[in-house]
């Protein structure tokens, strides 16, 4: 195992972490399984270290008695739409929920904000009636599609 971090983030499951772990990694470029897996289903391992584009992570499959909330979200930066729509469609698949303004719970029940790395940019803008429209055109989506907040951004 890589030389585990001085911080990281501990996600609670009951028994299915090792499948939530592999299903993560292999969605962002720079992600790795760090603990050794058994491909025997009934060998669930307690813990399971990984990293995401880099941000280690552990996974505790410590039981049912605490689960995910919105309360706590993996975020994603997005470069542009495709990846944007990659990444949703993922995390949607399978018995994954979207939520609004890029919001999602993904099939383990875990939430996730896939937020383009345009949306910041034209919420901060320096004309504050564009940065308004683009906020009242995000409010009004699921899966954040940044040529409509360019639209608003530029409308008059």
């Amino acid at each position: 195992m890589a030389k585990q971090s001085k911080v990281s983030t501990c996600l609670w499951f009951d028994q299915n972490g090792a499948d939530a772990a592999r299903f993560y990694v292999s969605l962002l470029p720079g992600s790795e399984l760090e603990t050794p897996l058994s491909s025997d289903a009934s060998k669930t391992p307690m813990t399971v270290h990984f990293t995401l584009a880099g941000t280690p992570y552990m996974i505790l499959n410590g039981g049912p008695q605490y689960q995910h909330s919105e309360a706590s979200s993996i975020m994603v930066a997005t470069d542009d739409q495709a990846e944007t729509d990659k990444l949703w469609d993922a995390l949607t698949s399978d018995g994954g929920k979207a939520g609004r303004c890029g919001w999602l719970k993904d099939r383990f029940g875990l939430s996730w904000q896939i937020v383009p790395r345009r949306l910041p940019q034209l919420l901060s803008g320096s004309d504050p009636r564009a940065a308004g429209r683009v906020m009242q055109a995000m409010m009004k989506m699921s899966k954040i599609d940044i040529a409509t907040l360019e639209a608003a951004a530029k409308a008059s």
